[in-house]
């Protein structure tokens, strides 16, 4: 099986909330996920965890499963 080079979770989550706000302000996007914008700030830059409880929250409001945020691992 080939390596795949792992990029940390926290990476994964931040590329996906930054693609996903794109153009949008924090504020904007915090009305859509339910978290803060200083939260959502912290989370793209990787200077906040997210507990598996609040991940799923966003999920749900954004109507997203883990396999759209962190995809399948090793394809």
């Amino acid at each position: 099986m080939p390596k795949v080079p792992v990029r940390t979770l926290e990476n994964q989550l931040a590329a996906f909330l930054k693609k996903e706000r794109g153009q949008a302000s924090y504020v904007a996007f915090s009305k859509k996920t339910g978290l803060t914008p200083s939260t959502l700030f912290r989370l793209e830059n990787c200077q906040q965890s997210i507990t598996i409880g609040r991940l799923q929250q966003v999920m749900d409001r954004l109507k997203i499963t883990l396999w759209d945020i962190f995809g399948r691992q090793g394809e």
